[in-house]
């Protein structure tokens, strides 16, 4: 009996480990859900139960005897991250691995994940803002295309410091939403032809929670009824803060 439980414990502890994971990564909650699931049940349990939110999962067995909740204090968008997660899961199922291998596994996935370095980021900051530039207005002009460069990975710069140095919710966003608008309105001072609207709408692109926007339709559809208006709700108070941002310093030049 006692060696049931502790075995118990040890399954819980993997599956919140998974979900911690997959949350961390920008997973949908269905997901999150349906992996947490997989591998308790592919691990013996007959009656798990899971509910996932974005800042925290919850974990029952053992005919709610034993429950437990593991909070998620940093989001971010790595779907590498998730997509490891998955393999491993899959491979679980399949009898590839082996519990204490899974659990390995998993701790090496939550410490050896790399991001993509800075300079990457920033380049496809760049491509970003330029090309969705030409996207939205079906235009192209040698002046607009390097000014959205310029400003989009500046601004992303800008957002990715102060993101890494400070816990405030949504303050990144603005602050480097401000800086977008004023290095394209100074932009406007030295060459007169640059268009506000058009880099500005680029630059901005980098920053515009799509991924967060998406899966809070994905949990909406899904019935994650909590998890979807949560995101959408994020997503829109980071609109807000770009929006915000802008229409400060603009208001401000009276540009």
């Amino acid at each position: 009996m006692f060696e049931d439980k502790e075995r118990l414990k040890e399954i819980q502890r993997i599956c919140l480990l998974a979900g911690h994971l997959m949350i961390e990564g920008g997973s949908e909650m269905s997901r999150v859900e349906d992996t947490m699931l997989r591998i308790a049940r592919n691990a013996g349990v007959s009656d798990p139960q899971v509910f996932a939110t974005p800042t925290g999962v919850f974990l029952t067995l053992d005919s709610g005897q034993l429950s437990q909740i593991e909070q998620v204090r940093e989001r971010n968008i790595n779907l590498e991250l998730v997509d490891r997660v998955n393999n491993l899961s899959r491979q679980f199922a399949n009898k590839e691995i082996n519990l204490q291998e899974l659990d390995e596994k998993l701790h090496d996935v939550a410490t050896n994940t790399a991001a993509f370095p800075l300079w990457l980021q920033l380049i496809g900051a760049a491509s970003l803002s330029s090309t969705l530039m030409i996207l939205f207005f079906d235009s192209y002009d040698w002046l607009d295309f390097p000014a959205a460069a310029i400003v989009g990975c500046l601004g992303f710069l800008v957002y990715y410091f102060i993101q890494k140095y400070t816990r405030i919710r949504f303050l990144s966003e603005l602050i480097a939403a401000m800086f977008m608008a004023l290095l394209t309105y100074l932009i406007r001072l030295l060459v007169p032809e640059c268009s506000i609207d058009k880099v500005l709408a680029g630059a901005l692109m980098t920053l515009v929670p799509g991924l967060a926007l998406t899966n809070a339709l994905r949990d909406l559809f899904a019935g994650d009824l909590m998890s979807g208006i949560g995101r959408f709700v994020e997503a829109v108070m980071t609109a807000l803060a770009l929006g915000g941002g802008v229409g400060i310093i603009m208001r401000f030049l009276g540009a």
